[in-house]
Order: structure tokens, then C-alpha cells, then sequence
């Protein structure tokens, strides 16, 4: 049996989202600070810079965890690597090589408690199920449910990649379960556009997440480049299809 003091009850942690076994708390100020950083901390928590911890809570399931995430566990919590073979460790290499994210991400299996380690950014929680498949920018990534399929999604064509800003290949989302996502941008001030059959065009790198039915192309803002070049924008980023996007309101 474990008991733990001083966490969640703590009046300078504040819970601030709940989902499945995934708590994220929010550090009110930072009270580890010295003399000299005492100001520089206390205009960030006025502009809601604090820390934020995820921590997930066990009840005989397992979690995958971004390499080098966890801090501490507490509880009969077992760590595996993940990985069923060298086939296995292969294609989650490649998916690694393409897709920015960590080759060989952890798995936590058991009952207890397993916290991560402390961020600045803003932690969304996301039922994927939702989106039936979800495609995720990278380093976004930080645990999810292991019901959570991982797998890769390519670009349509190379211009798109080559052009767009977001790479050829993006890590997708499919399956039941939550995933908890490293932001640069919180909740409330993303945009969600939901499509059906039509298009959403963006100036820029901007989208966080989008649905996996959703076609990703670079096209130029006008029907020419004369009109491209009079509108000021050139090329933007085209959505086009039934699903949705979640976008940030500042170029990531």
C-alpha cells in the first residue's frame, strides 16, 4: 500500500484536466525559485507560464510513454520496452527516422502511479476515438492508452511536403483511448474547424492535428501566381474533405 502527501491536495497544484487515468496538474507559482529569477517567474505566472505535470494513474493497464518522459512511479508498475521482435523495433525505427518521434517508446503496465516529467507547454487531452483517425505534428506526441494504434501517414505528394512546412511523414492516431499532446498553444485558444466535403486553406504552420481522411496539399492562394502574388499570400496550406483540424491562432 502507498500514500502519497502533499500532491494533488497541495493548495499550489491545481488538477486541471481529467481524462481516462490522465490527470495533468498545474503548478499555481513556481516556488523553487532564487532572489535573482523571483521576477522573471512572477510576470511568467501572470501570463499563465507554469509548470505542468501529467500523472497517470494505473488500475491493472498499461500506458506508452514518450522515451524519457516518466520522473517517478510509485505502485507494481513494470516497464517494457514495447518492442515484440526485431521486426518489430525495424519498423518503429523507421517510423522514428520519418516522423521525428522516439524510436522505442516505454510501457507501463500495473496498478499505481507514474508521473512525468515537468513542461512549460500546455497539455491537451484527447479522446481519439473522436477523430476516427488523427494525424499529429510533430513532437507533439507525449503518452497515450495502449489501445491507441500508432502508426504512419504520408503525404499525398512530395510538393506538399516539400513546401507545406510539415514534413512528408506525420505520426497518426487511431483506435480507442486518450492521448496526452505537448502544445504550444492551450485548449482554449486553439480552432477547431470541422469539414464536410469542402476545404480549409492556411497561410502557414498552423495546424496541430488533423482528421486522417482529410487530403494535405500546397496549392498557390490565387488561381495564378499573378493572383497569388496581388493577394500577398503565395502558397497555403489546403485541407481538403470530410473530417476536422485543430489549429493554432500563431504559426507554430
Amino acid at each position: 500500500m502507498i500514500k502519497i502527501s502533499n500532491l494533488t491536495e497541495n493548495e499550489n497544484i491545481k488538477v486541471s484536466q481529467e481524462l481516462a487515468g490522465f490527470q495533468v496538474l498545474e503548478h499555481q507559482k513556481d516556488l523553487s525559485v532564487t532572489y535573482p529569477e523571483a521576477m522573471s517567474e512572477y510576470y511568467a505566472q501572470k501570463m499563465n507560464v507554469k509548470k505542468r505535470q501529467v500523472l497517470i494513474n494505473l488500475n491493472n493497464d498499461t500506458y506508452v510513454v514518450q522515451a524519457g518522459a516518466m520522473q517517478w512511479q510509485a505502485g507494481k508498475v513494470e516497464a517494457t520496452s514495447g518492442l515484440k521482435g526485431v521486426g518489430d523495433f525495424l519498423n518503429k525505427a523507421f517510423k522514428s527516422k520519418v516522423t521525428n518521434e522516439s524510436a522505442v517508446k516505454p510501457e507501463y503496465h500495473g496498478t499505481g502511479k507514474l508521473m512525468l516529467e515537468p513542461t512549460y507547454k500546455h497539455i491537451l487531452l484527447i479522446n481519439v476515438e473522436d477523430w476516427g483517425t488523427m494525424v499529429i505534428d510533430d513532437g507533439l506526441f507525449l503518452a497515450c492508452q495502449s489501445s491507441v494504434v500508432q502508426s504512419i501517414s504520408a503525404r499525398s505528394n512530395l510538393s506538399s511536403a516539400a513546401l507545406g512546412g510539415e514534413g512528408l511523414f506525420n505520426l497518426a492516431l487511431s483506435g480507442k483511448g486518450v492521448v496526452a499532446l505537448e502544445s504550444n498553444s492551450p485548449m482554449a485558444e486553439l480552432v477547431e474547424v470541422i469539414l464536410e466535403d469542402d476545404e480549409l486553406k492556411i497561410d502557414g504552420n498552423m495546424a496541430v492535428a488533423w482528421s486522417g481522411s482529410l487530403k494535405f496539399t500546397v496549392e498557390k492562394s490565387g488561381k495564378s501566381l499573378l493572383g497569388s502574388a496581388v493577394s500577398g499570400e503565395g502558397l497555403v496550406n489546403v485541407y481538403r474533405g470530410s473530417g476536422r483540424v485543430l489549429m493554432a491562432v500563431v504559426a507554430k
